[in-house]
C-alpha cells in the first residue's frame, strides 16, 4: 500500500462521523492506515443480511451509519430479536469460530468489514485495539444486563419508554435531527410495531395502546407510523423508571 493510498484512507478516517466513538478511536494515524489496509467498507440496503447466525465466524464488522439488529431462532423456529446496534457499535466475534447470532440491516448502512482472522492478528498486535475491544465486549456485557432487568422487571410503559430514550440517545440520522433534549425530537423508528413488541416482550396491541397513551399524556407525537416526536423528555425518563 503507498504513501498516497494511506494518506487518502486516514483522510476518509478522519472525516468518519462515528470515529472518536468507534474502536479504532484511540489508533495513531499509522495504526489506522494499516487497519485500512486489511478492511473494506460495505453498503446494506435495509432488509440485508450481513452475519448468520451458526455460521463460521469469517467477518467482524463496525457500523458507520444505520440500524441493524440481532436475532437467533427460537426451538420452534420463530426469530427472536436479541438487541440492536447504531453508529460506533461493533458486530461479530473476533477471536471466536462461530457467529452466534444474526445480523441483518433494518435501514439502509454502511459498515467497516474486515476479515475476522486479520482483525484478530491486527487487534493481538495492537495493544490500544484490542483493549478497546474488550471495554465495548464489558459494556455490551452491562447492557445486556439492564435489558434482562427491562425485560424481566419493568412494567409495559417503562419497557416503551426505555426503549423511546435508548433511540433518542443513540440514533444521529440526520434526515430525523436530534436537537437536543429542551426541543422537540423525532426519532425515525427502524422497527415495525410488531418487532418493537417482539424486542419488548409484549403484544402489538399493547404496544400501540402504550404509544396512543404516551401521546394523550403530551409526552410524544406520532406524525408517522415510524415517527416518534418526543415532546417531554424529562417526564419520559420518569416514565421509564
Amino acid at each position: 500500500m503507498d504513501a498516497s493510498t494511506t494518506e487518502r484512507q486516514i483522510n476518509f478516517c478522519d472525516a468518519c462521523a462515528i470515529r472518536n466513538r468507534a474502536i479504532c478511536g484511540d489508533l495513531d494515524s499509522r495504526e489506522i492506515g494499516l487497519l485500512n489496509g486489511i478492511g473494506r467498507r460495505r453498503r446494506l440496503e435495509a432488509g440485508e443480511q450481513l452475519l448468520w447466525e451458526g455460521d463460521e465466524a469469517i467477518l467482524v464488522a463496525n457500523v458507520i451509519e444505520g440500524v441493524l439488529k440481532l436475532s437467533t431462532q427460537t426451538a420452534d423456529g420463530k426469530e427472536q430479536i436479541l438487541g440492536l446496534v447504531y453508529p460506533s457499535d461493533f458486530l461479530g466475534r473476533p477471536f471466536g469460530q462461530t457467529t452466534p447470532y444474526g445480523v441483518e440491516a433494518l435501514t439502509d448502512a454502511h459498515v467497516c468489514v474486515f476479515e475476522r482472522r486479520d482483525f484478530d492478528r491486527f487487534a493481538r498486535e495492537h495493544p490500544r485495539l484490542e483493549h478497546k475491544l474488550l471495554e465495548r465486549t464489558l459494556a455490551e456485557l452491562d447492557r445486556t444486563r439492564r435489558w434482562m432487568l427491562l425485560l424481566g422487571r419493568m412494567n409495559a410503559e417503562q419497557k416503551l419508554a426505555t426503549f423511546l430514550i435508548e433511540m433518542v440517545d443513540r440514533l444521529e440520522d440526520k434526515s430525523c435531527a436530534l436537537k437536543g433534549l429542551d426541543e422537540p425530537q423525532a426519532v425515525c423508528l427502524p422497527l415495525s410495531r410488531q418487532q418493537i413488541a417482539d424486542v419488548l416482550g409484549l403484544t402489538i396491541e399493547t404496544v400501540s395502546r402504550q404509544l396512543t397513551k404516551l401521546k394523550k399524556d403530551g409526552l410524544i407525537d406520532l406524525p408517522a407510523r415510524r415517527e416518534v416526536v418526543i415532546l417531554d423528555a424529562d417526564e419520559l425518563a420518569l416514565r421509564a423508571g
